[in-house]
């Protein structure tokens, strides 16, 4: 194998899709068709190509779509709703989910109280919780009835179940959680369980410095 015209012998050389010239047996080999797409995720659907539990998954938003195998790019649970992207494109999804490079994810968050100002101070300061810090990088309320509210949470990494632990750990529980934005990126007038494959520019914008393959 020869990348970029030198001879390569490890199978796991690490290439730019899209940028490096890769030829075998002195015929090139074309760069994987990669796809890009956001969905906007129902509630009660699991972030898994399998349930054991039968329950059903993503995936049936996407079936008779003919694309082909897309991985979630991080995840939502059961009764989280909103945005999710799904990619074939592994380097982009690692920089999109890592802590460190990754876009900010914006959620609206119904919950069962009004909250006050020291609340949301508190959100924003963080609570330990087993030794893991959790924390919101934004809180703010965005309205409020007789006795539930909307808060708008803006996280800048994404642990595991992270805003309904921070809220529990408040003695504040959830009734709705929902997605809007990752970046820039936004759910617009996209429909529940409606997914569309992003543009060039969006690809770009959400991972600006990653090894961004050819979309589909």
């Amino acid at each position: 194998m020869r990348v970029d015209g030198r001879v390569q012998r490890d199978p796991e050389f690490p290439v730019i899709a899209g940028r490096a010239r890769i030829s075998v047996d002195d015929r090139d080999v074309d760069a994987p068709k990669f796809f890009y797409l956001m969905l906007n995720k129902p509630r009660g659907l699991v972030t898994t190509a399998r349930d054991e539990q039968g329950r059903d998954t993503v995936y049936r938003c996407l079936d008779g779509a003919g694309l082909p195998w897309l991985a979630p790019v991080g995840r939502l649970d059961k009764a989280s709703e909103g945005l999710l992207l799904f990619t074939n494109d592994p380097a982009w999804a690692s920089y999109v989910t890592d802590p460190e490079t990754g876009p900010e994810k914006t959620y609206h968050v119904q919950i069962d109280r009004i909250p006050d100002a020291p609340l949301l101070s508190r959100l924003q300061a963080g609570v330990d919780r087993d030794g893991e810090l959790l924390r919101a990088k934004q809180a703010r309320l965005l309205r409020a009835g007789s006795r539930n509210a909307w808060l708008e949470i803006v996280l800048d990494e994404g642990r595991n179940r992270q805003i309904r632990r921070l809220l529990a750990a408040h003695g504040i529980g959830v009734l709705r959680l929902l997605r809007v934005a990752i970046g820039n990126l936004t759910l617009g007038t996209l429909q529940k369980g409606e997914w569309r494959l992003l543009g060039t520019d969006e690809v770009a914008v959400l991972a600006p410095q990653s090894m961004v393959g050819h979309q589909g």
